[in-house]
């Protein structure tokens, strides 16, 4: 595959370089032409979950290249305890939120549990949704061998997907939450799933909670980016949960989650500072009324 141009890519580096997929401004979405080309030279390049306009839009503005509107919305956002009560139009409503509120990222919705199960005519029905209501660029669904076809049919209709092996969330009730891919068998069965979907048209595969000497080689050994979750430093591009990340989720993360702020203290402070300005009297002063 040819490398695009800046001019192509329409992308800057932090630094002001072109090429890269991370940072600068732009004057186009970014597009899996371009996760590809970034395969092609080797770069890594980070994403992130977005549920709503204005954290997409602060997301956007930092310069990261890809967003997934992910069904861990359910966890973070919706009061799920999983993410398989999740429905389409939840995730549909989510997703053009995170569509209005950017202009360069590449955004990806999540198809939902029980959306996409039932064979490839219905996993068209529910991505074009996605496409045609919410605006996004691609769409990821979870899965290896076993959703083949599915993948298959999207990639042929014109629609991209982002497979999604390893630890498979909406497989919950069936796997628990535990590390996948450990043992021959289970490494090997990993290996089937990630070229099953690249042989299905699939621009990219996300691995969660893979060891991340499998995860390193399944990178090599495929020509799509691999998504690392929980899968070590040897994949092409790291995803986290914003509220992770961020630490607004309250109790316990899982251990391969970073956490660059604590937005929790912070708005946690806040509301009882401005509680207590209320209830002592000392909000609202002059300058914040209105005559």
């Amino acid at each position: 595959m040819t490398q695009l141009s800046a001019a192509q890519t329409g992308t800057s580096g932090p630094s002001g370089s072109a090429k890269t997929l991370y940072g600068g401004k732009g004057t186009r979405r970014i597009t899996v032409r371009d996760i590809a080309a970034a395969k092609e030279r080797g770069e890594k390049w980070p994403m992130l979950t977005a549920y709503d306009a204005m954290t997409a839009s602060v997301f956007d503005e930092a310069g990261i290249p890809v967003m997934l509107v992910g069904d861990s919305a359910g966890n973070c956002h919706l009061g799920y305890e999983t993410t398989v009560p999740v429905t389409l139009d939840e995730m549909t409503m989510l997703s053009a939120a995170v569509v209005r509120g950017t202009s360069r990222a590449l955004i990806v919705g999540d198809l939902p549990f029980g959306s996409y199960q039932e064979g490839p005519v219905q996993a068209l029905r529910s991505a074009t949704r996605l496409v045609k209501e919410a605006g996004v660029g691609a769409v990821k669904l979870e899965g290896g061998e076993r959703s083949h076809r599915q993948i298959e049919l999207l990639v042929e209709s014109g629609i991209p997907v982002m497979a999604h092996i390893g630890l498979t969330p909406q497989s919950v009730n069936a796997m628990g939450y535990r590390v996948q891919g450990r043992g021959e068998e289970a490494a090997q069965q990993l290996l089937r799933d990630a070229k099953a979907v690249q042989d299905a048209g699939a621009f990219a595969v996300v691995l969660e909670l893979v060891p991340a000497e499998l995860a390193a080689e399944v990178t090599r050994t495929l020509h799509i980016p691999t998504v690392g979750i929980g899968a070590g430093p040897g994949t092409d591009a790291q995803v986290l949960v914003w509220t992770d990340m961020l630490g607004l989720t309250g109790g316990r993360v899982p251990k391969f989650v970073k956490q660059y702020a604590d937005l929790r203290e912070v708005m946690s402070g806040a509301a009882k500072a401005f509680a207590e300005d209320v209830v002592g009297g000392t909000f609202p002063q002059e300058e914040h009324s209105v005559h």
